[in-house]
């Protein structure tokens, strides 16, 4: 974990970068494209988008002028979307494959996720998602939101393990028993809204942690993502901060400082509970 462009390596040898840009709730429009091309050209090798964010569109712009202005092949990139929820089942998982693609311009995808655990829908979406990896279309496959139960579940039926898990993931909510059964099961965890959408950014002990290290709170919350093994996709489209969510190869958390901040955990939740939600 040197920099920008340090990688880990899933289950099926495919790399993935430690650290990328997240677009939630940023709208299709020059902003986004700005803001996909200003990470790109700043080192990022990672963007995070889905098919329900609508803004396939803007991501996939952003990262062709960024490949046409940096010279950066597509190849050295890692782009994300995932199968919203309505679209869960066989076919219309490998429609909404090729629509995301469509939209994207791409001809693949490095990672697609099942962006939810739709009680009784996401077992045919995981049939559906590999066969889009065996036909090789996709370099890797993955799930999102899924706690223990819906992996163990996906897997009693699945070919193929999730490589990825994406889901809420933040100083309030460590997700210990989570993460220690991906990764006794090979399966990298990455963490949506690290961040807490803002929420920590003032929180006392994380401030006091940062004034140590000379670092905002926001580089200390991802810079302990990274030490948990946890890839991290920060979300900003302005310039100064795409910089600074990724200057945090520069310092290391002491044990006690990680230990500390493990410690806020309350298991609060900003976004939908997994296993209590309704869209």
């Amino acid at each position: 974990m040197e920099n920008l462009q340090s990688t880990t390596t899933l289950q099926n040898g495919v790399k993935m970068p430690w650290l990328g840009l997240g677009v939630f709730k940023v709208d299709e429009g020059q902003e986004l494209v700005n803001a996909v091309k200003t990470a790109i050209t700043h080192g990022y090798r990672s963007v995070d988008t889905a098919a329900i964010y609508g803004n396939e569109v803007g991501v996939g712009q952003g990262v062709r002028e960024a490949v046409e202005e940096t010279g950066i092949a597509r190849e050295n990139l890692f782009i994300t979307s995932k199968v919203w929820n309505s679209e869960l089942g066989y076919e219309s998982t490998i429609a909404a494959y090729e629509e995301s693609l469509t939209k994207l311009d791409l001809d693949y995808l490095d990672l697609y996720l099942i962006h939810w655990p739709v009680a009784g829908k996401y077992k045919e979406a995981w049939r559906a998602l590999e066969t889009l990896y065996k036909e090789g279309r996709v370099k890797a496959i993955g799930v999102s939101n899924f706690q223990i139960q819906h992996l163990a579940d996906l897997m009693k039926d699945a070919e193929i393990k999730p490589m990825v898990n994406q889901v809420e993931y933040h100083p309030r909510l460590t997700q210990k028993e989570l993460q220690a059964f991906c990764r006794k099961n090979d399966i990298q965890l990455e963490a949506w809204s690290p961040l807490m959408q803002g929420g920590l950014l003032d929180n006392v002990d994380l401030q006091e942690i940062a004034d140590k290290y000379g670092k905002s709170v926001a580089q200390i919350i991802l810079r302990w993502d990274l030490q948990n093994g946890v890839i991290t996709i920060p979300k900003s489209t302005k310039e100064h901060r795409i910089v600074e969510n990724a200057t945090v190869f520069d310092f290391e958390l002491t044990a006690d400082d990680m230990k500390r901040i493990d410690s806020l955990n309350q298991n609060h939740r900003v976004g939908p509970d997994p296993d209590n939600f309704d869209f």
